[in-house]
This record gives structure tokens, C-alpha cells and sequence, in this order.
């Protein structure tokens, strides 16, 4: 059973009527950013883009970017007796096969990486433990694309591992080395509200 927590004027997600001048400014970047967070995200049977969350914070920032660059998205809870809400939407330039080299300026590149970080980067939650950034992903050729894209950003990451081949032969990960961390806050950064919050408490924003 489906709860609508926040809607759109229009449930078919058909564009917004927006500021030209504004949209055109602003949309490459934030197109990069909600492709980089898609992968977060699944197709539904009913052709819509989705992306699930414990909680709203991080959808109502995608919902909100959606509507600056003129497109519908909507949020509900997903059952009754679940903490699980989804934002659905049909933007139609969203794409889980885009190739990020096709992006053509550093701004879309930063835009791209800081979705794909909030959907698929991690950092620790407990302040006392040792700091680190790390991008994972099922793809490697994925991850090979965003570790060159990073290092034309003058950020350098450590080797493309697989933690466990027995435990899962398809899981890939990489670290920010510890010297590119704070240029990765500083040019990356983050929009997810509840890494914001962490990067605050250890201080490093």
C-alpha cells in the first residue's frame, strides 16, 4: 500500500513550467547530479524512475532539483508498517546506461561524481573512527571511469579492489587517498542531508 507523502501538480511528471533563463543555467549540472544519483535507483514495471530511502531528507533534495530544472517527481511511503519512501519520477533524460565521459565540463563532472557519491559513497558514521571517502559499485568500469574523472579534478584514488570475491564476486570499491580528501569535500561535497551532518561533526567541512 502506497502513502503519498509529497506530490507534484502533475502525477505523469511531464515538465514544470520553469524560468528559461534559469533552467538553462542550471541544468547541465544538476541533470549530471540526479544521473549520478540514479544509481541509486531502479526502473518499475510502469516505466518510472525510482529511488528509495529510509527516510525523506535526501528525496525532498532531489525532488526540489527536479523541480528547478522543470520536471514532476513525487514521494511516498512504501507499506503500511515500513520506513521505506520512494521518489518516483519520469524525467526522460535520466539514464542508468549514461556514460559519465561524455560529460563536457568540470562542472557537470563535479555534479556527476557528488550524485554518484551520495547515492554509492561511504563515509564512517562513528567519530572516532579513522576518516575515509570510498565510491562503490557493482560496475568496475564504472568505478574506472569516475577514478579518471576524479583525477582530472586533481583528486587521486586508491586501487579498485574487491573486498571478498566469496562473498560477493561483483562488488567493487575505491578510497579517496587521504591526501585528496579534503579537495574531494572541497570541490565535490555533498547535497545528502545525513552526510552533510557527519562531515560537520568530524569537522572537516
Amino acid at each position: 500500500m502506497r502513502k503519498k507523502v509529497f506530490g507534484a501538480d502533475d502525477q505523469q511528471g511531464s515538465p514544470v513550467k520553469r524560468d528559461p533563463s534559469e533552467t538553462t543555467r542550471r541544468a547541465p549540472s544538476i541533470k549530471a547530479y540526479l544521473l549520478g544519483a540514479l544509481h541509486d535507483g531502479t526502473f518499475s514495471s510502469n516505466k518510472r524512475f525510482r529511488i528509495s530511502q529510509a527516510g525523506t531528507d535526501w528525496l525532498k533534495v532531489l525532488q526540489g532539483l527536479f523541480r528547478r530544472i522543470g520536471y514532476n517527481s513525487w514521494i511516498y511511503k512504501e507499506g503500511k508498517d515500513r520506513r521505506v519512501y520512494v521518489l518516483e519520477t519520469l524525467a526522460d533524460f535520466l539514464d542508468f546506461h549514461f556514460d559519465p565521459l561524455r560529460l563536457e565540463t568540470d562542472e557537470e563532472r563535479i555534479g556527476y561524481i557528488k550524485g554518484f557519491f551520495d547515492a554509492e559513497g561511504g563515509i564512517p558514521r562513528k567519530e572516532k573512527a579513522r576518516f575515509y571517502i570510498q565510491l562503490v559499485q557493482n560496475d568496475r568500469e564504472k568505478l574506472e571511469k569516475l577514478k579518471f574523472i576524479l583525477k582530472k579534478l586533481g583528486i587521486e584514488t586508491g586501487k579498485i579492489h574487491n573486498p571478498s570475491k566469496s562473498v560477493d564476486p561483483d562488488y567493487w570499491r575505491m578510497y579517496v587517498l587521504a591526501k585528496s580528501q579534503q579537495t574531494f569535500l572541497g570541490k565535490i561535497g555533498s547535497l545528502h542531508p545525513r552526510k552533510i551532518e557527519v562531515l560537520k561533526r568530524r569537522m572537516v567541512i
